[in-house]
């Protein structure tokens, strides 16, 4: 079996009632927003069909869509957004009064705003020693900062064998044409020292039925068939496979390397992709037009 190579989602979306959409590497690249990509959605919307937009982003998703509209997305492109961060709040909220210890960045303190909005309770945050937990939603400097550079600081939380929730799975992402690693890349390495992680986003359970019930709500019905669309295999595509859901893979995203050749699909490359993961999705194409 083979993927089809296809032009534009209009090619195949017309056998779908509603579209799961990954968005950094589809929608947009962390700084600005692909233009064919959001006419596309709209484009769909626009014939009926729901769009969910589902994001390994540790935020809720109110600030992440104030981001999508800040990059250029259409509002019209989607009807709503689902992301890692809504899965988290859940799993914070569980445990109460927990003290947590936080590794991430200052922009993803919005999280914790949440959880007080949903709880009426603020979590509480300390250092390393005092924690019961962890969350982690990347690294604190992700510009500067690689992995090695929390390998001390995770042995110590490691050997107080503190569960370690993360709240973004993916492991590096393209911010424009930087590579930059996200709390999946501290979670391997914590599972790599023993450690118990959590995932909250893709390509776990949780945040796919949190997904589909908003693609539910949008068409006031359950939905009959669901494309998935997204350009990493351990996230978007692996997640959607384990779902039941048609995929079709964006080649010029996250392994654009490996599977492009001079700026268009690569037949080769992407037979090797696909027979690596053991997965072949239902289509590809090189960019979401």
């Amino acid at each position: 079996m083979s993927s089809r190579l296809i032009a534009s989602l209009a090619d195949i979306s017309d056998a779908y009632d509603a579209i799961l959409c990954d968005v950094w590497g589809v929608v947009h690249d962390g700084k600005a927003a692909f233009p064919a990509a959001s006419d596309a959605l709209v484009a769909y919307r626009r014939r009926g069909g729901a769009v969910a937009l589902i994001t390994n982003a540790p935020r809720p998703c109110a600030p992440v869509e104030t981001q999508l509209l800040r990059l250029g997305v259409s509002p019209d492109a989607f009807d709503s957004v689902v992301t890692s961060g809504d899965v988290t709040l859940s799993l914070i909220a569980a445990r109460g009064d927990a003290p947590l210890h936080h590794i991430g960045p200052e922009r993803d303190l919005s999280l914790f705003d949440e959880v007080e909005a949903r709880t009426g309770r603020r979590p509480s945050r300390v250092g390393a020693d005092e924690a019961a937990y962890i969350v982690c939603t990347g690294l604190e400097h992700d510009h500067t900062e690689v992995p090695a550079s929390y390998a001390d600081r995770l042995a110590r939380l490691a050997a107080r064998k503190l569960p370690f929730l993360c709240a973004n799975p993916d492991i590096v992402i393209h911010r424009g044409s930087e590579l930059v690693y996200c709390a999946g890349a501290l979670a391997r390495d914590y599972e790599a020292l023993g450690g118990d992680v959590v995932y909250a986003g893709k390509p776990y359970a949780p945040i796919y039925q949190a997904a589909l019930a908003s693609l539910a709500r949008a068409l006031g019905r359950e939905p009959a068939r669901v494309l998935a669309i997204g350009d990493g295999f351990r996230t978007d595509v692996n997640g959607a496979a384990r779902q039941g859901l048609d995929v079709l893979f964006v080649a010029g995203g996250i392994h654009r390397d490996e599977t492009l050749v001079a700026g268009e699909p690569d037949p080769a490359g992407l037979a090797a992709l696909f027979a690596r993961e053991g997965y072949t999705p239902a289509a590809t194409l090189t960019v979401l037009r």
